[in-house]
């Protein structure tokens, strides 16, 4: 019997199907790595932890009132936002449950939090507040250091979900582990208390250790995945630029409207911060850590907001109390005498702190992301391999 030998078109059609194929199998597989996200952190990453440790009060929290939650939820939910926070689209992204807070989230006792858990809390701070008090800073808020997040992690958590050591130890090295965005209310909380820069400056170090401290304790938990972001670049924050407003001109990037001086502080610390997790690298290179560079993930969106669709711009926030950047800390998004913004998503700043729904999309999914979040389970990614953006 003779068997017709193939066109090229028909050979075409089939390398094609393969590759297909390939191309598919490798994107599910890379998709679906992680079993769970345990996140670690402050309000960039907080699900609704606050709104549950809120004292008491005749007078709501501001972040629990419309029009946050507006855009996706369509009602508040502790996120500090108009709808989805980063978390949220690095869970969608690995094709996992919208990550839970630990308090206010499904009850241990019934086996939930199978999507993972986030102990980030908003207000918190990777330094003790014992800290703060020999500085004679103020914390706003019931605040839950680090360090307290990884005692609730250790001591209630894995005791209550797990059967036995090795569980645990399975449970974490599956998981994808967030330590952060973690930091940033430790200089909000100085700056705004009329810290000197130099005097804030002077906590880099320390928030960095607190942070490789806290890296290396989850390590020993068994993580073998941590995703560890950058700060923000806080010259371009509308209550940074509110507080610190001034007539010289030179103190702004003529770009970006930002303060240059305190886009500097941010980038110090993010320098000190990678220096930090190089040195962890080193001492285990079986472990991947990547460091997710959120500053010039958003720099690029003040430079270029019409590039990015923010048609009203980077700076001024959506939702607020007025004045020039939409900002008045006796006024906050969400009280009487607020206003807010038609459009959310042509905004990068929400609430002059936080950001939108839009712009966190951008920051988690930006294509200029190297290497991709849904790339970090394939063969080829080492310990050395970064989240990073390439600066332009």
């Amino acid at each position: 019997m003779t068997v017709a030998s193939s066109s090229p078109k028909d050979k075409m059609s089939f390398t094609c199907f393969i590759l297909i194929i390939l191309v598919f199998s490798q994107t599910k597989h890379a998709l679906a790595c992680f079993e769970s996200i345990i996140s670690f952190g402050d309000s960039l990453a907080d699900t609704g932890n606050l709104l549950q440790l809120y004292p008491p009060s005749n007078k709501p929290p501001y972040f629990s009132l419309p029009p946050y939650g507006e855009t996706f939820f369509h009602h508040p939910t502790g996120r500090f936002s108009d709808g989805r926070i980063i978390i949220d689209f690095f869970a969608q992204d690995l094709r996992l449950p919208m990550v839970e807070p630990f308090y206010g989230g499904t009850n241990l006792s019934n086996g939930g939090f199978g999507g993972g858990v986030n102990f980030a809390v908003g207000g918190a701070t990777a330094l003790p507040d014992s800290f703060f008090a020999e500085k004679g800073v103020k914390i706003p808020y019931t605040n839950v250091s680090l360090m307290a997040q990884l005692s609730w992690f250790k001591q209630i958590f894995l005791p209550t979900i797990c059967h036995n050591p090795a569980d645990c130890k399975k449970y974490v090295e599956t998981s994808l582990v967030l330590m952060g965005e973690i930091g940033g209310n430790d200089y909000n909380n100085a700056f705004f208390s009329g810290k000197s820069v130099d005097v804030v400056r002077s906590f880099i170090p320390e928030v960095v250790k607190a942070i490789g401290l806290s890296i290396t304790e989850l390590i020993k938990l068994g993580a073998v995945t941590i995703m560890v972001p950058g700060n923000l670049p806080i010259g371009c924050s509308a209550s940074y630029l509110t507080f610190f407003q001034n007539p010289n001109k030179t103190e702004y990037d003529p770009q970006t409207g930002c303060l240059n001086w305190l886009n500097t502080f941010s980038e110090y610390h993010n320098k000190l911060l990678q220096s930090e997790l190089h040195r962890i690298r080193l001492h285990n290179p079986n472990i991947t850590i990547i460091y997710a560079d959120y500053y010039n993930a958003a720099i690029q969106l003040y430079r270029s907001p019409q590039k990015y669709g923010f048609g009203r711009g980077g700076l001024r926030a959506c939702c607020g109390g007025g004045g020039p950047y939409n900002v008045n800390t006796r006024v906050q998004c969400g009280y009487e005498g607020s206003e807010v913004c038609e459009d959310p998503s042509s905004y990068v700043s929400w609430d002059g702190v936080h950001l939108t729904e839009a712009a966190y999309r951008w920051i988690s999914r930006g294509s200029f992301t190297v290497p991709k979040l849904s790339s970090v389970c394939a063969p080829h990614v080492s310990s050395n391999d970064v989240i990073g953006l390439e600066n332009n």
